[in-house]
């Protein structure tokens, strides 16, 4: 109750009994450790609450259907905490391409990275996120879930375009080393463009770049693949040559993540990153997992969605 008012919240809660059986409450921010993100998004579709649920937003796949199934049958909204859809920028590389400012789609590069000078690796964490160090609680990778996701719905927003297939290089997935410190990808995408995608905690000077290439020009987000608002947008193209440059703000994504979140709500429509969005990056991981196990291509199957 200290901290929830000191901070401006109207109450605080002992359990989530508590949290779920008050009426007041509309809607939950689940970010919990990933591997119970899908029972509480269960359990508070039960209760009649809308859910954004952090990344990943489940585990498998079969686990993410659960959760879509319960949200769809007790009639609520659910959505993925995924902040770069509401980047101004990366808003306009989505539109840009739709219009054909760069013609066909023929490469797609992002990298998100991040690090300290001197060290070779990230100290293990501990205490109440110490969770992140345990393979089976934080889903079986590290620097793919904690920021490789954000770049790959990134991808998968801007292109309008799907991973079909994975082709993963790591420093992890083996049984010495289950969680990776570095991930590089090569991909194909629903509409036949190919992709690069590399995210790391090794990385302390990276350049967080989106680079998408057509047949007619190029988009560039510079410095504008982390989550929070930063960054360049610079268009070379037949139709459009232009820059544009992003105030830094590191709230005003998730700001208007939760705006966006609550204008769904109200207008009865699926939010910008839905389920089914999360859930095509749950798949992707999961690929990613298995192609640096095993050294192999791993094409992904179609989601049984109706």
């Amino acid at each position: 109750q200290e901290f929830a008012g000191k901070h401006g919240f109207l109450t605080a809660y002992d359990s989530l009994e508590d949290v779920f059986s008050d009426s007041r409450v509309d809607a939950v921010f689940i970010a919990s450790p990933n591997h119970l993100h899908g029972p509480y998004t269960k359990l508070a579709a039960q209760a009649g609450k809308h859910v954004l649920v952090e990344k990943p937003m489940s585990l498998t796949v079969d686990e993410g259907l659960d959760m879509l199934s319960a949200c769809k049958s007790h009639g609520v909204k659910l959505g993925v905490g995924f902040q770069l859809r509401y980047h101004p920028g990366h808003m306009e590389a989505r539109r840009l391409i739709r219009e054909g400012a760069l013609g066909a789609i023929v490469l797609a590069q992002a990298q998100l990275g991040a690090g300290t000078r001197g060290e070779l690796s990230r100290a293990p964490r501990t205490g109440l996120s110490e969770w992140w160090e345990h393979p089976d609680m934080i889903g079986g990778a590290s620097s793919m879930i904690g920021t490789g996701v954000h770049a790959i719905d990134s991808l998968h927003f801007i292109l309008g375009q799907t991973v079909t297939e994975v082709s993963a290089v790591t420093d992890g997935q083996t049984a010495e080393k289950p969680l990776e410190s570095l991930v590089t990808m090569c991909l194909r995408f629903s509409g036949g463009a190919i992709g690069m995608m590399c995210c790391s905690s090794r990385l302390p000077d990276s350049k967080n770049d989106v680079t998408i290439y057509g047949s007619d020009g190029r988009i560039v987000l510079k410095d504008a693949s982390r989550p929070a608002l930063a960054g360049d947008l610079e268009v070379t193209s037949e139709t459009v040559n232009t820059t544009v440059s992003y105030e830094p703000d590191p709230l005003a994504l998730f700001t208007w993540q939760t705006e966006a979140f609550n204008k769904a709500i109200q207008m009865d429509e699926d939010p910008p990153a839905s389920g089914v969005d999360g859930l095509k990056v749950v798949q992707v991981t999961l690929a990613m997992i298995e192609s640096a196990s095993t050294a192999r291509t791993v094409k992904l199957e179609s989601l049984p969605i109706a």
